[in-house]
């Protein structure tokens, strides 16, 4: 082990093994990176302009914050959603349309409230289109991106809606056409008359690390390792020989030196 040529040869395999430890930790270094959450004030109260443009992808910054946002109400586009659970409990959203009026001219969502079941949703929705008077109205609330449309059952209400999908309300809004609309939503802290608050609680924030980049990072573990060996096995490799070349030596010498004797 200590001849040059073998004392070159772990050095090479040390820097190897080395530079296999320094890949394994930039792997977990990008696991925990991956991994975590930017911590962000959603429940400060922040104005709704200076987050979200209607036309435009809802961008993560604006994903759960509470907003501020003013805008008149538009009578008749009111519509139910269904099987939203409030608490634990299923039961309808009442949303409305909101056309914003202090950041960039668009259709909005709101939520206004939440019902246990279908007739009192639907006389809170009623009350609530006959009260809108086109006067401008202050919403605070939680803004959420647009959800999915999900078709309904074959055998069910055709226009029936259970997720508040941009998409799919433009469709009912009354004479919408192609204006510029928000691809998100707010739930509205402050219920309308007749509902109950929707329960909007604030995001949470989990830590997940990235299994995958963790696996890697034991497999760099392992080659560095293997690096080490695999010089250790070429220098056993390299004694076992010698000294078989050395036996081999030694039992040639030996049978040169006997003398056949000769009979007479």
């Amino acid at each position: 082990m200590l001849r040059p040529r073998w004392v070159l040869a772990l050095l090479f395999a040390l820097a190897v093994a080395a530079g296999f430890a320094l890949l394994g930790q930039w792997q977990i270094e990008r696991a925990v990176e991956q991994s975590t959450t930017t911590e962000r004030p959603t429940e400060e109260v922040l104005p709704f302009g200076d987050l979200v443009q209607p036309d435009t992808p809802t961008e993560q910054v604006a994903t759960a914050q509470r907003v501020e946002v003013h805008g008149t109400f538009v009578p008749g586009d009111t519509v139910l959603v269904e099987g939203r659970l409030n608490d634990g409990v299923a039961g309808y959203w009442v949303v409305a349309h909101l056309e914003v009026t202090d950041a960039a001219p668009g259709g909005l969502p709101v939520a206004i409230g939440w019902a246990a079941d279908r007739d009192t949703a639907q006389g809170a929705a009623d009350a609530f289109d006959a009260a809108a008077d086109g006067s401008v109205a202050q919403i605070v609330g939680r803004f959420l991106p647009s959800e999915a449309p999900i078709a309904p059952d074959e055998d069910g209400d055709p226009f029936a809606m259970t997720t508040v999908a941009v998409a799919q309300l433009i469709n009912v809004w009354a004479d919408y056409d192609d204006r510029p609309v928000y691809f998100g939503y707010v739930t509205a802290t402050d219920a309308a008359p007749g509902l109950a608050p929707i329960a909007s609680p604030p995001p949470e924030h989990t830590f997940e690390l990235n299994w995958l980049n963790v696996f890697y990072a034991v497999e760099w573990v392992v080659f560095a390792g293997f690096a080490v060996y695999l010089w250790y096995r070429l220098v056993r490799d390299a004694v076992e020989r010698e000294a078989q070349e050395a036996e081999e030596a030694a039992a040639a010498a030996a049978g040169a030196s006997v003398v056949p004797t000769e009979s007479a």
